[in-house]
């Protein structure tokens, strides 16, 4: 099959380009500050419109829709972050949509931030809106996080969705008979115009996750083990449904979440899930219909299998992916494994494609295409026109520029494990006696991967060679590699970090005297950690959002459910304070920046504040950005501008270009 590429159907998010000639800090900060252009982008029924988020000025956040035949576009509704965040919209028919908003509250009584969740529907003019969720009533025994979870979005034409919805109790309630009692997580099918709910599943308390066969059944419930104070114990029960059965019957355990059911294929009747293979997370097939056959559909002797890939209505799964030195996908279907070699022919310099959203008929694909160079395009690919059309940019702001390739390397380690890592030069520079940056990843039990990555191309694109280890606690590995965690057995995971920064100097790409190491969430606590234990190895560190108290960080859990899960992940013993940098704070001699938002309910701020008045009481030179209104991931253009702008000049100002 050839495909013929066209220019941009339209371009509702498109500015001009920026000029490839050198840019000044505060243009780079605002280039690659800016949040994309395109987020969730949902295709309608009919493949004609695709409905997207696009940002506005700071956290405000915008749900468009975009006819890509005319190239029309039109605002539907928006959130200013404050409290409320707009998250994924999707159609539910031509001229209806239900989007989700979320955010965090202070509970004024612990000071806990609390997240919350709520559904809503609404025409594509924005009219008509109607909260999804249960009713709120003032004799809820119990606060009401979220409204649920669509588990079906049907065939996307009847304004109608499967939802889960969560149903709380009444007590207290006196001089009446009506009085809410069901509690628990129960499935409806919605009407999203009238709000009216047939009940598909009665709500039952501990059900934590149903999932549908994408045809409207329900096929299978997970029961999350909990004591009788809440604490969520780590335990999962799955029950499931044969055909055209009611009753439930049982499927498997799961300890510490190490199986993962991923998604119900109703043709061949049959759960497709991860569990473990020898360390790692391998994908199996379990027969639905009452025997639970299981086969074994793909393993990969270096990495975790990671998701499949579904397609078209009822959303049957036509491969698998996973994420060796770059991502790959595995396709069943003879077809798709077609189409993507002649889409990989037709966008020869965008090989990470991904079929985004297709119509139900199959016949019209939105397809992303990206690189590590290119921040990504989204495409619309008519199958019987043969025709591949360009419509929108994730990142307009850079187009034109001439960005960081990155490439996979890797490094031996002091015990001599062989440690994964990418590593970004500066555009048009050679790779000898550069500045550079070492950029460990969030998690711990996370893992970059090969692509775009903002911070790092800003980095790049500044003059610094940038190095992002997959240190031992790097998730996708397996579960060797992943070591227990970062914070358990901290010393490896930052010994890894040292050791990569150490290549840097030893093959001569990096200036040993121009080191610089930056990270966000766990890469901000390895960031501080690594100047406290290696104190002559860096000249200046940036942590943001970073942990710096895991005695602390077991104590901001202490008011929920997961405070169990927290206790065990980061254990007791010594390691707790020798692994803490606020403990450390002599033994640090680089400057340091601290990025937080005030409002993140991930790492709370307190653990910023705190580290930048020990610093600061010992003498050390500290800067604490803080950012109001924001949470973990500083979802705000102009604030990320403001945080790159400060953390270029620490870096130009201790390392140089």
């Amino acid at each position: 099959m050839r495909l013929i590429v066209r220019a941009m159907l339209f371009a509702s998010v498109s500015v001009a380009g920026i000029c490839a000639e050198a840019q000044t800090l505060e243009q780079d900060a605002a280039a690659f500050g800016a949040r994309e252009a395109v987020a969730a982008p949902d295709l309608s029924a009919d493949g004609s419109t695709v409905l997207y988020l696009t940002p506005g000025p700071g956290a405000k956040t915008v749900a468009v829709t975009s006819n890509l035949v005319s190239g029309k576009s039109a605002t539907i509704v928006s959130s200013d972050g404050n409290p409320e965040s707009l998250g994924a919209c999707h159609f539910v028919s031509p001229t209806r949509i239900v989007c989700n908003f979320g955010g965090l509250v202070e509970n004024t009584t612990t000071g806990d931030l609390i997240g919350f969740n709520r559904l809503v529907a609404l025409n594509t003019d924005g009219g008509d809106a109607k909260l999804l969720g249960r009713s709120e009533s003032v004799w809820d025994s119990r606060l009401r996080q979220n409204d649920g979870y669509i588990i079906d979005w049907l065939d996307g034409t009847d304004n109608s969705v499967l939802m889960s919805r969560d149903y709380v109790a009444e007590q207290g309630k006196i001089g009446t008979n009506i009085v809410q009692k069901k509690d628990g997580l129960g499935v409806d099918r919605l009407d999203t115009l009238t709000v009216r709910g047939k009940p598909v599943e009665s709500p039952r308390d501990g059900a934590g996750m149903y999932m549908s066969d994408g045809r409207g059944n329900v096929r299978l419930m997970a029961i999350v083990g909990a004591r009788d104070s809440g604490m969520l114990t780590g335990r999962v029960k799955y029950f499931y449904r044969t055909p055209h059965s009611r009753d439930w019957k049982p499927l498997a355990e799961s300890e510490d979440y190490d199986l993962q059911p991923l998604a119900i294929d109703a043709a061949s009747n049959q759960l497709y899930m991860l569990k473990k293979k020898e360390g790692r997370d391998a994908l199996y097939t379990v027969k639905l219909d009452g025997s639970l056959a299981t086969s074994l559909v793909a393993e990969n002797a270096r990495v975790d299998i990671d998701d499949v890939v579904r397609f078209g209505g009822g959303q049957r799964v036509i491969g698998y992916t996973f994420a060796e030195e770059k991502r790959k996908t595995v396709y069943f279907d003879p077809e798709f494994r077609g189409l993507a070699s002649s889409l990989s022919k037709a966008l020869p310099h965008l090989p990470l494609v991904e079929f985004v959203d297709a119509s139900p008929d199959g016949q019209k694909l939105l397809v992303f295409a990206g690189s590590d160079n290119d921040p990504g395009r989204y495409y619309l690919f008519d199958r019987t026109a043969k025709s591949l059309n360009e419509a929108m940019l994730a990142r307009p702001g850079l187009e034109g520029r001439t960005l960081a390739t990155v490439k996979p390397v890797t490094i031996p380690a002091a015990d001599g494990a062989s440690i994964p890592a990418y590593l970004t030069l500066p555009p048009g520079k050679e790779a000898k006696n550069l500045p550079a940056v070492v950029l460990p990843h969030g998690g711990p039990s996370a893992r970059d991967e090969w692509g775009f990555d903002w911070l790092a191309q800003f980095l790049a694109a500044r003059g610094y060679a940038v190095l992002q280890p997959q240190y031992r606690g790097s998730a996708g590995f397996g579960d060797a590699w992943l070591n227990e965690n970062g914070y358990r057995n901290w010393r490896t995971s930052i010994g890894d970090i040292t050791s990569s920064a150490r290549w840097l100097s030893s093959q001569g790409i990096a200036d040993p005297g121009k080191l610089a190491i930056v990270g966000w969430s766990y890469g901000g606590y390895a960031a501080l950690q690594s100047a406290a234990t290696e104190p002559s190895l860096y000249k200046a560190a940036v942590a943001i959002a970073p942990v710096t108290d895991l005695a602390q960080l077991k104590l901001d859990s202490r008011n929920f459910t997961n405070s169990r899960l927290r206790d065990r992940q980061i254990g007791s013993g010594p390691h707790v304070a020798e692994g803490s940098p606020i403990k450390n704070v002599t033994a640090i001699q680089a400057p340091v920046l601290l990025v937080h938002g005030d409002m993140d309910a991930n790492v709370r701020y307190a653990h910023s504040q705190r580290m930048d008045s020990a610093l600061r009481a010992a003498g050390k030179s500290s800067e604490l950005l803080s950012l109001k209104g924001l949470d973990h991931h500083l979802d705000d253009g102009t604030a990320r501008a403001q945080m790159l702008t400060r953390i270029g000049l620490l870096l130009d100002r201790t390392i140089g270009k």
